[in-house]
């Protein structure tokens, strides 16, 4: 292959190489820049020598966390609720607008078939959730708790993403 070039009429000509710093041209554009190289000027290039050293090899990455986590408590009791039904069904976890702080967290039980393409499932200790990507958004993160206290109790939401959370726990305001 061969490669050809051509010279504009008022260019600068840059030398390369230190004893060859006078410019060819005088009356040129500020940004029309070339370089003149010979066969001479080529064959000044030096070698390349690579080299390597041993190094120790970095420490395997810790498993990531998952999107969504349960406590023991909240497991033990959605495998009872979903028992109780029994049904092969999944937890959705989401979000959506409404709520005291601006959003609510939403939780259902559905059908394995209801299954969305766009959906992230996560498994915990062989139950499984599901989260939509927008969901996903707000809640990445999210640690859910139960407690069976007679005040105060039922599932709480422990999400890092929340700026704000009302005292009713089920809603929250989140910043992106």
């Amino acid at each position: 292959m061969a490669l050809s070039a051509t010279i504009p009429k008022h260019s600068i000509f840059l030398l390369p190489f230190p004893n060859q710093s006078k410019t060819l041209s005088s009356n040129s554009p500020l940004n029309s820049i070339s370089f003149r190289f010979s066969r001479s000027n080529l064959n000044r290039r030096k070698p390349l020598s690579i080299r390597s050293t041993p190094t120790q090899a970095a420490a395997p990455a810790a498993p990531a966390a998952p999107a969504i986590s349960l406590t023991e408590k909240a497991l033990r009791h959605l495998n009872k609720m979903r028992t109780e039904r029994n049904e092969d069904l999944y937890l959705r976890i989401g979000v959506k607008q409404g709520g005291c702080s601006g959003m609510s967290y939403t939780m259902e039980f559905e059908d394995r078939a209801n299954a969305r393409p766009d959906d992230s499932v996560i498994e915990y200790d062989g139950f499984v959730i599901v989260c939509d990507p927008k969901s996903l958004l707000f809640i990445y993160g999210m640690q859910l708790d139960y407690s069976d206290a007679l005040i105060g109790g039922g599932f709480s939401f422990k999400n890092p993403n929340a700026t704000q959370t009302c005292g009713c726990g089920k809603s929250f305001a989140a910043e992106m």
